[in-house]
């Protein structure tokens, strides 16, 4: 029996999955040490859509932030996760070498490289770059359900992404929609097609199965599987540490983990959740039809939102019908940000129009032109594509020039005299003066690591500068507390 190694994502993609980065600086800090003496392989600390939820919703500076954790993690390297294309926007190339830069700079080692067609020539420049920044590239392969991603389709990325040079490869399932079924033959053929290179596994948990396709995958030879810590694993999000880790050993596994300082860990993000009201991981119900329409959890809830706007809520069952034919229409496209978005909200308005295609949005359209990536237009529904492509605001939009600004360009627009690369980026995600609010709201929210809600709320009064004393009455209990001088 081989080992089996762990990458913790609790601090990116599973606060990312159940609290949409909600998770504030003070949660973070004073269970680093402990994350860090479990022995991961790594441990996934952010990516560049974090940067305007930090600035605008928390007001938290994310690179003081680094400044404050990073030092913490003495032995475990460090991830970021960067897509070729970021959120509904297409950046300028110079922009992600400055987001990778920056993060080398405060001492993330690696980074996770997507792209949302699996696209070998959008995987290079990434790749080229991240090197350039001195971070290990790796790839995250995507998987999907559709007639054309079948096991020989993922063999075969499998090698175009290792002829990159790249440090590893992720088998990444965002949507949870990898069976256990599927693990057995799908793993196999991509761990003979890596040869003696290390392959990870990512899935998550949305309907139910994240934790058996990690057993299976252990059971079919794969080492390295990405797990998070609860109350940040389940749900929407990646598979438990602690159940899967316990479930190897039972098949016979030994496990390269230390679970004992996670525990504290655990303990510590679960009084922050009660504390903030803050979602807490649970095991969903198996839903088949999320491998028929493949549409994220949290963008289900968003397509129930825009159909409630014009009073037809109850039409969400046929959007989801809907959205599958889209799908099919569109080419299979990976159901990821921002296709996943793209594919919804044009089965959203074919369904609120009661016409298909009568209306669509700019979205819609670059991705017909190929914009979104050169497959959206070469396997598109070719009669659909003619529909989409048949207006004027498809000629507006094709003559619309792309963003090829280079770092000086984004330096004199954003930044300016004594601006730091790091701010010139959190201006460009938000604004210059979402960055002065930020700036001025002061110090992160302090959290205790024990999850102690008194001491929480001593801390946080001991801050107040604006009054000598303050007093706190209830049965059984008070608090007083005086500033004196000498």
């Amino acid at each position: 029996m081989t080992d089996v190694r762990f990458v913790d994502t609790t601090l990116r993609d599973g606060q990312q999955s159940l609290w949409a980065y909600g998770m504030r600086t003070g949660m973070m800090v004073p269970v680093a040490q402990q994350m860090d003496a479990a022995g991961f392989e790594a441990i996934e600390l952010g990516g560049p859509v974090e940067l305007p939820k930090c600035v605008r919703e928390l007001r938290e500076n994310p690179w003081e932030r680094y400044r404050l954790i990073i030092p913490k993690f003495r032995k475990t390297p460090l991830r970021l996760i960067h897509g070729t294309r970021s959120g509904f926007a297409i950046y300028p190339h110079a922009l992600h070498q400055l987001y990778d830069t920056c993060m080398a700079r405060a001492r993330v080692s690696e980074v996770r490289i997507s792209d949302s067609w699996n696209d070998p020539a959008d995987w290079a420049w990434r790749v080229q770059q991240a090197k350039n920044a001195g971070l290990r590239p790796i790839i995250n392969l995507i998987y999907t359900v559709s007639p054309r991603h079948t096991d020989e389709y993922y063999a075969n990325k499998i090698r175009e992404a290792f002829a990159l040079d790249v440090y590893r490869v992720i088998f990444k399932d965002p949507g949870g929609i990898l069976t256990p079924e599927r693990t057995k033959t799908a793993v196999p053929a991509i761990l003979k097609a890596a040869g003696n290179r290390t392959v990870e596994l990512h899935t998550h948990c949305t309907t139910g199965l994240g934790t058996l396709c990690c057993l299976e995958a252990i059971k079919t030879g794969m080492t390295n599987v990405n797990t998070a810590i609860p109350p940040l694993a389940d749900g929407s999000s990646n598979p438990s540490i602690f159940n899967v880790a316990m479930n190897a050993r039972a098949l016979g596994y030994k496990t390269l983990i230390d679970e004992e300082p996670l525990r504290a860990v655990a303990k510590h993000f679960t009084a922050c959740a009660r504390q903030d009201g803050l979602p807490i991981g649970k095991t969903p119900e198996y839903d088949y039809a999320q491998y028929v329409h493949q549409i994220p959890g949290g963008m289900i809830s968003n397509l129930r939102h825009q159909l409630s706007r014009v009073g037809i809520e109850n039409k969400i069952d046929e959007t989801l019908e809907e959205a599958a034919l889209v799908r099919a229409e569109f080419g299979y496209p990976i159901m990821v940000t921002p296709l996943s978005q793209f594919v919804g909200s044009q089965a959203a308005i074919n369904v609120i129009i009661g016409e298909r295609y009568k209306e669509v949005t700019d979205q819609t359209i670059e991705y017909a032109m190929g914009i979104w990536g050169k497959e959206g237009a070469v396997y598109m529904d070719a009669d659909v594509k003619d529909t989409i492509l048949n207006r004027p605001r498809a000629k507006e939009i094709a003559e619309r020039p792309h963003p090829t600004d280079s770092l000086h360009d984004l330096r004199r627009k954003y930044g300016g005299q004594g601006v730091s690369d790091e701010e010139v980026l959190l201006r460009f995600f938000t604004s210059k003066e979402d960055v002065e609010q930020m700036h001025a709201a002061g110090p992160p929210r302090s959290y205790s690591a024990n999850g102690n809600p008194l001491l929480n709320l001593v801390a946080e009064l001991s801050k107040q500068t604006d009054r000598s004393s303050i007093y706190i009455q209830r049965p059984n209990f008070s608090l007083r507390l005086e500033k004196r001088l000498g």
